[in-house]
């Protein structure tokens, strides 16, 4: 350890002491992940150097020591390539510790690993959330049940006699502006942003006849909200085409299973405002999506695509007003492929 520690005093170069400390702070007990975090380095790094301070003591650290290539050839490259597609979960971390210990090489650029990523056809993305209670049999059951109805209601529906929406909320964050774009590689791209947390919640309900979509916005989503969203559909503030061309008509709701959904101030609200009527002629009539299903309404495609929107014209948004007026527009104007809108079943 002496001569290490003396190598760590007499070096004049920055590299060959970083890694005599990597290899003392090992011998002194630290894990590679308390290193890692400390020095800023791999866990091939500390591997690397370890073995070569083993092999040839301090002389190994140094710069102008030979003890390996330091480069690939073609059947490492190969083989390297036909582990990393083997594999189903990747770090670049444990790619630099497995090149390490296996082929006694560190790159000294990043940018060589990502190349052999590339090559083995593995990309940076973003992950996506996956519900396990996610059931694909009952989603099938609620398509069927939903499309039958709108069959049998059909006549109903063409008359104007039963108004459906397909409702939903979203609540849009001013930190919704953050995310992938276009940017130049050594530069960082920055977005103005006072408070990530400011929200601003909106119903939506899209009409299943005319596919116009209507948005009520409000402080947060709650039962109290929900009723005054129902109110507004019903009224003829919501300029709805249908509405307006038949005032009165009756509302079928169809929409998630959001606790405010299922709450007992609507059940209250519903019960005062169908005051016993047969289900038929209900004033509102409600139906559920299948649960741990979004996807099978297809308000949500509207608000991604409201969101994608703001994320792609980000240097507009220098205010929550801006990011709201962005969003508004998007959802408003229809900025949107109806011809997507598929996945729930009823407009196939």
């Amino acid at each position: 350890m002496q001569s290490l520690e003396a190598f760590i005093d007499q070096s004049q170069d920055k590299r060959e002491v970083k890694r005599a400390i990597a290899v003392k702070m090992l011998f002194s007990g630290y894990n590679h992940e308390e290193i890692m975090a400390i020095l800023g380095v791999s866990s091939g790094f500390i591997s690397k150097w370890k073995k070569a301070f083993f092999q040839s003591g301090v002389e190994g650290l140094k710069l102008a020591h030979k003890g390996s290539l330091g480069l690939l050839n073609t059947i490492q490259r190969s083989e390297i390539i036909e582990w990393l597609q083997s594999k189903s979960q990747w770090t670049i971390n444990e790619l630099e510790y497995h090149i390490a210990t296996k082929y006694e090489v560190t790159f000294e650029s990043k940018q060589s690993y990502y190349d052999l990523f590339n090559e083995a056809r593995i990309s940076w993305k973003k992950s996506q959330a996956n519900n396990p209670k996610y059931d694909s049999e009952l989603v099938e059951v609620k398509k069927k049940e939903i499309c039958d109805l709108l069959s049998v209601r059909r006549d109903e529906i063409d008359s104007g006699e039963l108004v459906i929406f397909m409702v939903d909320e979203c609540h849009l964050l001013w930190g919704d502006v953050c995310g992938y774009i276009w940017g130049k590689t050594n530069e960082r791209v920055s977005i103005p942003v006072v408070n990530t947390r400011d929200k601003q919640t909106y119903f939506g309900g899209l009409d299943y006849k005319t596919k116009e979509f209507l948005t009520y916005p409000a402080q947060k989503g709650n039962s109290e909200n929900t009723i005054k969203f129902l109110e507004y559909l019903r009224s003829a503030e919501s300029s709805s085409a249908s509405l307006s061309q038949r005032p009165g008509a009756k509302l079928l709701i169809i929409w998630d299973g959001a606790s405010y959904h299922r709450s007992q101030q609507i059940k209250d609200y519903l019960d005062s405002l169908n005051n016993g009527l047969e289900r038929e002629e209900c004033l509102i009539s409600c139906e559920r999506f299948a649960p741990n299903a979004p996807q099978q309404n297809p308000v949500e495609d509207i608000w991604l695509q409201g969101k994608r929107l703001i994320r792609e014209f980000y240097f507009f948004c220098h205010s929550f007003c801006v990011v709201k007026a962005l969003f508004e527009l998007s959802v408003h104007c229809q900025i949107f492929d109806f011809d997507k809108l598929h996945e729930s079943g009823v407009f196939s």
